[in-house]
């Protein structure tokens, strides 16, 4: 109602002169009639009552208006319109509206939760004359954070340092982590530095939200520049400012900056923790340098900083990805002997870790363990287990094992119940994934786009149109829309079935109507429809995507590129050659390996040396596929000084001839004919 007050339509004014009936009340009498009424919400029985004070000589005035908006504001049943419109009376027939007008209605919509209705009035009271205090805003301005309310908060924030109020450290560390929740950690920055700038204190806890802002978005060395900044300005930094980078430079993959940081962090007397030792740690894993993990591992108990259970996960975990199963035995010893007990974490670092290099049995005889002794894991590490079953073509126990689960108390997710559908699916047993979709409880959710694209995906695979459109049926039953992962099955299965037609207008379709087709999408059909199609399609297909509008990549034009020199079109390879520049793409040896096939297949021997020069030059290294075509082609056509020439070049660019190249056959026909 009050989001601005100039634009307000026009408002029939109250009357103020009540026709019926003369009270004879006494104005104190009056007085509190009206606080009853308004207290009640009986907003017009206050007006009305108000309006009998007039029989009173210089009554009523701005305060009694003032009193009826107080009252009236703190009853439940409170009308905006109402307040507005006695607020516009005032204001075109008196009494005028004082600070302490305002001031109720901005206290009285901060008490209905109308944050924005609020700054609104006391906008609209600076420009009255009156200058809102800085409680009044600090309160509107910390009731815009909490309802998260991130543009109108940089209003409230603006028109307070025009003011110059500076909010308090509470009110400031909330706006802070607001903005960089919000992702608007630019504009957090901007508070922050223009704080500064006047000489205000901000403490270590905005600082700290900054630094890990920037560093969580990829901006660590713009953190790394906050914090030089910081240091001449005598600010002090915690373990936790140095950590934010140590974190950005490792999610970055910036080694050295990062082992510069850690240096930094200890000439300045600060000494890392377990949280910073755990981060280098698990970026070091992830990025496979297990070693470098391990002797930070070391490191923290050189300095008595004790690894915790966490630290110990991350590096079980790479350890099983690196197939050390030696190493992780003595890790697990040492957690033992330092008394850590395994975790749901622990039992997932382990057995997923074996799961993902293939120890499928071992991941299961961990995990079969730990289920057999009833210990508390959480859902991902049943999920693993289910993994491991279906993995070994044991889909049947894995339902078993989800039923005895369920009896038990665990609630499964969806993980869950789309790991068996697609082990019954490994097992080409999809009749069985379709019926368990139906006979599945699903706990608090329903089949998703996962569960049916992998319905889908084995239907399409076994070419069973019946079961095909089952799926599709139960899919419109459950209301999952078809997603592109799904129509991709789709389109593969028509290509297979070679029903080109058809999976023509569906990929026309999803271009018009959704969902859109992926690059990825777009280059499996063609490369099927290049495949399977006659001689000559390859043109007309080039065409139906250029004009269709639907940008190609690299893999696109290789596809056509390919299958033109196949059909011996080389005036289209020629021209798709030319168009890839036109896209800003560049050839790779793909490219060039399929124009020196279309080459040498018409002897055009020294055209195709001449595309292998231009490789090099492009940086680009021919393949040893390429350099049997043209040693072919001049065996073919007698040209051996040539190819004697040529494999000393060969040899000189540090590329060996393979056995193809070095076959007797091969060398047999060279010599005898030199």
């Amino acid at each position: 109602m009050f989001t601005n007050f100039s634009s307000l339509v026009a408002v029939n004014s109250v009357n103020f002169a009540e026709e019926n009936g003369v009270y004879d009340y006494s104005y104190i009498e009056l007085k509190r009639r009206m606080q009853n009424y308004a207290t009640s919400g009986y907003f017009r029985k206050a007006l009305e009552t108000l309006n009998c004070m007039r029989n009173v000589a210089g009554k009523p005035t701005v305060y009694d208006y003032n009193d009826l908006l107080y009252c009236y504001m703190k009853s439940q049943n409170v009308l905006l319109e109402e307040v507005v419109q006695l607020y516009l009376g005032m204001k075109r027939s008196g009494p005028i509206p004082n600070a302490a007008t305002f001031n109720t209605l901005v206290n009285g919509m901060l008490a209905l939760g109308n944050s924005r209705d609020a700054f609104s009035i006391a906008q609209e009271m600076y420009g009255s004359g009156f200058v809102p205090s800085f409680t009044t805003l600090s309160k509107i301005l910390k009731q815009l954070i909490c309802s998260g309310n991130v543009i109108d908060s940089l209003h409230v924030f603006d028109f307070m340092l025009s003011l110059v109020y500076y909010p308090t450290e509470r009110t400031l560390n909330l706006l802070i982590s607001m903005l960089n929740m919000a992702g608007m950690i630019c504009q957090a920055y901007s508070v922050f530095y223009y704080l500064l700038g006047k000489g205000y204190f901000c403490g270590m806890y905005n600082y700290n939200s900054i630094l890990w802002a920037l560093c969580k978005s990829g901006q660590s060395h713009a953190a790394l520049q906050l914090l030089y900044l910081m240091k001449k300005k005598g600010i002090v930094h915690n373990a936790c400012s140095y950590t934010a980078l140590v974190y950005g430079f490792g999610k970055e993959g910036l080694w050295q900056e990062l082992f510069n940081c850690v240096d930094d962090m200890q000439n300045d007397r600060c000494k890392p923790n377990v949280i910073t030792y755990t981060i280098i740690i698990k970026f070091l894993c992830d990025d496979g340098r297990i070693e470098q993990a391990l002797s930070f591992l070391a490191k923290m108990q050189t300095e008595g900083c004790n690894p915790d259970l966490t630290t110990y996960n991350v590096i079980l975990r790479e350890l099983c990805h690196q197939d050390r199963v030696g190493d992780v035995c003595k890790l697990i010893e040492v957690m033992n002997q330092k008394g850590f007990n395994p975790c749901p974490y622990t039992y997932a670092a382990l057995a997923g870790g074996l799961f993902k290099i293939g120890k499928t049995g071992f991941a299961y005889e961990i995990l079969f363990d730990v289920v057999s002794k009833g210990c508390n894991l959480d859902v991902a590490v049943y999920n693993i287990y289910l993994h491991c079953l279906c993995d070994e073509n044991r889909s049947g126990e894995a339902v078993t094992l989800l039923k005895s689960m369920i009896a038990r108390g665990f609630i499964p997710t969806n993980v869950s119940y789309n790991t068996i559908l697609k082990g019954f699916c490994k097992e080409n047993n999809v009749e069985g994934a379709l019926e368990l979709l139906d006979c599945f409880d699903w706990i608090g959710n329903k089949p998703d786009s996962i569960s049916f694209n992998t319905l889908l995906s084995a239907a399409c695979k076994q070419g069973d149109s019946s079961m095909i459109r089952r799926v599709l049926y139960h899919m419109d039953y459950e209301g999952v829309r078809l997603n592109v992962v799904g129509a991709t099955c789709l389109l593969q299965y028509f290509c297979t079935v070679r029903k080109y037609l058809e999976c023509l207008k569906l990929l026309e379709f999803m271009l018009r109507n959704g969902p859109s087709p992926t690059i990825k999408t777009i280059n499996i059909v063609l490369k099927e429809l290049c495949k399977n199609l006659s001689r000559g399609t390859t043109y007309r297909i080039y065409k139906y995507f250029k004009d269709t509008g639907f940008p190609l990549d690299m893999v696109s034009y290789n596809t056509l590129i390919y299958a033109s020199i196949r059909e011996r079109n080389n005036v289209l390879a020629t021209e798709l050659f030319k168009d890839m520049y036109c896209q800003r793409l560049k050839p790779d040896v793909f490219t060039y390996g399929s124009l020196v096939t279309g080459l040498c297949r018409e002897g055009k021997i020294s055209v195709a040396l001449d595309l292998r020069d231009q490789m090099l030059e492009n940086g680009i290294s021919p393949s040893i596929a390429i350099y049997n075509g043209i040693l072919r082609a001049m065996l073919m056509r007698g040209k051996f000084w040539e190819i004697v020439s040529l494999l000393k070049t060969m040899l000189i660019e540090g590329c060996q001839p393979n056995e193809i190249m070095l076959s007797s056959a091969f060398w047999r026909v060279l010599f005898q004919e030199v």
